[in-house]
């Protein structure tokens, strides 16, 4: 090849590689004005959501009493009185069924599920290196059902896509900025503020949101925010959680796919470990070295005088299908290999859970709302089992019967 033409080659690729800075600038613009629009439609900010009201039956199965007992208190005490729906049905909203618990504490405490006087905070941090395992699914669905069992739960989202935060109304690149994070309660370099100033509420009662955003990223991959972010920032998640702990009884951490600073500050904080694991062989191979890699950072924080106090580690199968012979015999290795630690109940690949998300909202939130009655009530009894199950966690964790 000639030198002109190896020079004419040469400045084609040299023009293309600095056009393609601004091409890919505009594609980011078009696609967050896009993104913007679609979730105006399917999905308004948290200051404009706004949950959906529960019948009287799934209002006291909600409690713990029946049909019949939840009218006779809403006769009793005026204070109860729900709004009616356009067929005249009583309709009540999660606030109201909170009013309700208060009201039957009074003389029946038990109805009241907040932590007690000694009871630990607990930090669930549901985890994989891997992304697409189900880990938001998992977290959201968590938070938002201990939300609707009376708890008081604060969300946090470790992910720099922020996903889960979106699930809350949440939009980062609009309504997240510096240090309003995370990151922003364990950098050290002036810019830092408390987890209180941090947390937001959302549109679901019961439920508080320390959200994600890109800002995470930089910090985990040596950008320029990780200048203040020294080693012993591991041992900050703790500090700043015990700063709220007061206000919640649980707290549930959706993970970064990735072993980096705020993750593992996560899991030494944690009381609760959740594994999220598709039943894959592709998913399997990788999962043998990420959790020797887990166990060889905290190890070496314990060594380094770190107080972990782990209440229990489980793992939980994600997008399952039981009819699926190879991704039955995968869930059976790993109860052979870890017995009890694997959960019972796993996460169905559900197109109800699909759908609901694809609205950018859960399928506690959806209701029955763009599914059939058949595979809604199917996906929502697997999901209260899953988390049914790890409430059963908190509960023994704090020495109560399960």
């Amino acid at each position: 090849m000639s030198k002109a033409a190896e020079s004419r080659i040469a400045g084609r690729r040299s023009s293309s590689a600095a056009s393609f800075d601004a091409v890919i600038a505009a594609h980011a613009d078009a696609l967050s004005r896009q993104i913007g629009e679609v979730r105006e439609r399917l999905g308004p900010p948290a200051a404009r959501r706004e949950l959906r009201r529960f019948p009287t039956g799934e209002a006291a199965r909600l409690i713990g009493i029946t049909d019949a007992y939840l009218r006779q208190l809403i006769l009793s005490d005026e204070g109860l009185e729900p709004e009616k729906g356009p067929a005249g049905r009583r309709q009540f909203t999660l606030a109201q069924i909170n009013d309700v618990r208060r009201h039957l504490a009074r003389t029946r405490p038990g109805y009241l599920r907040h932590r007690r006087t000694g009871e630990h905070l607990q930090v669930l941090a549901v985890t994989n290196v891997k992304g697409r395992s189900g880990k938001t699914t998992v977290a959201a669905h968590l938070a938002q059902y201990l939300a609707l069992q009376g708890y008081r739960v604060l969300a946090v989202d470790l992910d720099p896509q922020a996903a889960l935060s979106g699930l809350f109304g949440c939009r980062p690149e609009l309504d997240v900025g510096v240090s309003q994070t995370l990151y922003g309660a364990v950098r050290r370099d002036g810019g830092e503020r408390p987890l209180g100033e941090i947390v937001r509420p959302t549109h679901f009662p019961g439920i508080d949101l320390v959200p994600g955003h890109l800002e995470l990223m930089a910090c985990e991959h040596g950008g320029p925010l990780s200048a203040a972010m020294p080693e012993g920032a591991v041992g900050r998640v703790a500090e700043a959680l015990a700063g709220v702990s007061g206000r919640y009884d649980v707290v549930v951490v959706d993970c970064a796919p990735q072993l980096g600073v705020l993750t593992l500050g996560a899991l030494c904080a944690a009381t609760g470990i959740l594994v999220t694991v598709q039943p894959q062989m592709l998913d399997l191979a990788g999962m043998s070295g990420s959790l020797r890699m887990t166990a060889d950072l905290l190890g070496a924080v314990r060594e380094a005088g770190g107080d972990l106090r782990h209440d229990f580690l489980r793992y939980l199968v994600t997008r399952y299908e039981p009819n699926d012979g190879p991704q039955t015999q995968i869930v059976g290795l790993l109860r052979a290999l870890f017995g009890e630690q694997v959960m019972t109940h796993a996460v169905p690949l559900a197109c109800a859970i699909a759908q609901a998300g694809a609205s950018g909202r859960t399928l506690y939130e959806a209701g029955r709302e763009g599914a059939t009655r058949q595979a809604y009530d199917r996906a929502v009894e697997a999901l209260n089992a899953v988390n049914a199950e790890i409430a059963g966690e908190i509960v023994r964790a704090w020495g109560r019967a399960a």
